[in-house]
């Protein structure tokens, strides 16, 4: 709770915290305060304190839902519309209601405390001589200050540790305007004293705070352009003009993206032996060589930007495999239907659409991003229990697991399934906190965003070397495509960032800050269409069937623009009623 964590914090980093990237350091137990000068007396105890902050990043699983992304959390895609599973999700249906306590608040404020307690003994020590822990604590407090505006959206913004009788603890929350403003700031100063390159894998370097920086700035100039501005009051969410604080958003947005890009320090992974199966394999990456039909690890993948790193032998919470293959993740049919055909056209205007005779019907002809991310009907697949691959050859086949369109949704996951054998909550390989692809998607929707209208050559600089990436005879995206097949840039922008993010804890946020989640939550989540194949092969389907033949995984739905922020706990407001409730909470 925020009043009680500024009381006399103690607190211990464990050893196991600390060493998870400086090996062999020394135990190292902060003080009441962090202020003698056995704490805060050499660079190394500047970096070691700094450490813990590299496992406050979002991961597959954690303890807050504010870093969870395989699992329910706030930014999960079991949030969003287009997944969903055997449980009702209150988040997903709309129906949550205001909790009595919210771990992610007090957590994170206790966590800016702690970034706040290395910057201002930085200040007396000399900058110059702990840069890099500087620039992670400013990266830090800027990347938890921009959780808090994305949960709860207005905050209070703390920029010093601040005793217990500070008059700013009692205070109205700062708008996000404010807020945002100094996470802006906060990250061109973590690119000021961050190395150009990671001193090690998985720390920060100054790509890491323009690639956040372009993130945080898109998201709130389109936060801003489509709840906010007069233009949005008035409907008018395509007229090219808009306010000067949107602007000004969108070309940061633009220009911090854009130093990454011509930086070159990170590029798309892509294989020649894994060709166009490298999007499908970038996300098992292990330590190990022996993870993938090419032979090759992490070591290989210069896409992750912004990493939380696991490593072999380390034990997950998430069994990983066993929790997103198969039966256990249900698509959409929307989802299904958002995957391109291989003329860059959607299934309902294009004639390379084979339709849904026959259950892989619709596989034919499509983004191949649908072949990597879905299982097929009679697809083989390991588990990594008694079914896994050894060689990656057919003779694996003999060892494998065949699916069946036959259940849930009939739309099966297979991303973020390892195929080789490893023991259950053992798999190493990373989460892509923020990938370079991002960073490309980021720029082209910020061009289009700022200016109306994007041209070809920037959307072959960017977007459509994501899609090619998997796609590499796919007709790109063009303005003469669109023009001339009655579509709208705006949605297939967005619709590449749906396909290449799916299961990576975007959606949901997305459509908050496009304003469309009150459009696209209250949908029913439908699955496959109930044909004549599936009536003969699955007579006994238990679900109901929309009025279009699909079936019905979940219906009732509600959405309501409260909905876009997430309510203040209870526990908070009475201990600061100054800070009031978010609107329709």
């Amino acid at each position: 709770m925020i009043m009680k964590t500024y009381r006399k914090i103690t607190f211990v980093l464990s050893t196991l915290f600390l060493c998870t990237f400086l090996p062999g350091c020394m135990d190292f137990e902060p003080e009441d305060k962090m202020g003698d000068n056995q704490v805060w007396n050499t660079p190394d105890n500047f970096q070691l304190f700094a450490n813990q902050f590299y496992g406050w990043l979002r991961d597959m699983h954690a303890s807050y839902d504010y870093q969870n992304g395989l699992s329910d959390g706030v930014h999960s895609d079991f949030r969003s519309d287009l997944i969903c599973t055997a449980t009702e999700n209150v988040y997903s249906m709309g129906t949550f209601t205001r909790p009595a306590t919210d771990a992610n608040y007090g957590t994170l404020y206790k966590r800016i405390y702690y970034t706040n307690l290395l910057i201002r003994n930085a200040e007396g020590f000399g900058k110059s001589k702990v840069a890099a822990p500087l620039g992670e604590a400013y990266f830090f407090r800027a990347y938890l200050h921009f959780e808090l505006v994305q949960i709860y959206g207005d905050a209070i913004l703390l920029t010093e540790p601040l005793d217990l009788n500070s008059d700013k603890l009692i205070s109205p929350r700062d708008s996000r305007t404010v807020v945002i403003d100094q996470v802006l700031a906060d990250l061109d100063s973590a690119a000021a004293y961050l190395p150009e390159q990671p001193r090690e894998e998985g720390r920060l370097c100054k790509d890491a705070a323009y690639a956040m920086s372009g993130r945080v700035a898109l998201y709130e100039g389109t936060w801003e352009k489509f709840h906010k501005s007069d233009l949005w009051q008035t409907g008018d969410v395509n007229s090219t003009t808009n306010s000067e604080r949107v602007k000004n958003l969108l070309h940061k947005a633009i220009t911090s993206s854009e130093k990454v890009m011509t930086n070159g320090h990170y590029a798309l992974f892509s294989n020649a032996t894994l060709a166009e199966s490298s999007y499908r394999y970038l996300f098992i990456l292990e330590d190990a060589a022996q993870c993938n039909p090419a032979n090759v690890n992490k070591s290989a993948n210069h896409e992750y930007i912004i990493t939380r790193r696991h490593r072999a032998g380390d034990k997950l919470v998430l069994n990983i495999t066993h929790a997103m293959t198969n039966n256990i993740v249900y698509y959409t049919r929307k989802f299904a239907n958002m995957h391109l055909c291989q003329d860059g056209l959607p299934i309902d205007k294009s004639p390379l659409f084979a339709g849904y005779t026959q259950p892989n019907d619709e596989f034919k002809n499509r983004d191949n991003r649908m072949l990597m991310n879905m299982l097929q009907h009679g697809e083989n697949y390991w588990t990594n229990d008694d079914k896994w691959r050894t060689t990656w050859t057919d003779a694996d086949l003999a060892n494998s697991r065949t699916n069946s369109a036959v259940s849930n949704s009939g739309y099966h996951n297979k991303k973020w399934g390892v195929e080789r054998q490893v023991a259950d909550n053992y798999e190493s390989m990373d989460w892509p906190v923020l990938r370079y692809a991002e960073v490309l998607l980021n720029w082209a929707e910020a061009k289009y965003e700022y200016d109306g209208a994007i041209n070809d050559g920037d959307l072959n600089r960017s977007l459509n070397q994501v899609r090619k990436r998997s796609n590499p005879t796919m007709t790109p995206l063009s303005n003469a495509l669109v023009d001339a097949n009655g579509l709208d840039m705006r949605q297939e922008i967005r619709r590449e960032r749906t396909v290449e993010f799916i299961l990576e804890g975007m959606r949901i946020d997305d459509l908050k800050r496009w304003g469309t989640a009150k459009t696209e939550m209250p949908m029913d989540q439908e699955g496959i269409l109930y044909n004549a194949w599936f009536e003969a092969n699955w007579p006994n389907c238990p679900y109901a069937k929309s009025s279009n033949g699909c079936i019905v995984l979940y219906t009732g739905r509600q959405w309501d623009d409260k909905c876009n922020l997430y309510p203040l706990p209870s526990d908070q407001l009475q201990l600061n009623p100054a800070m009031e409730q978010n609107p329709g909470w």
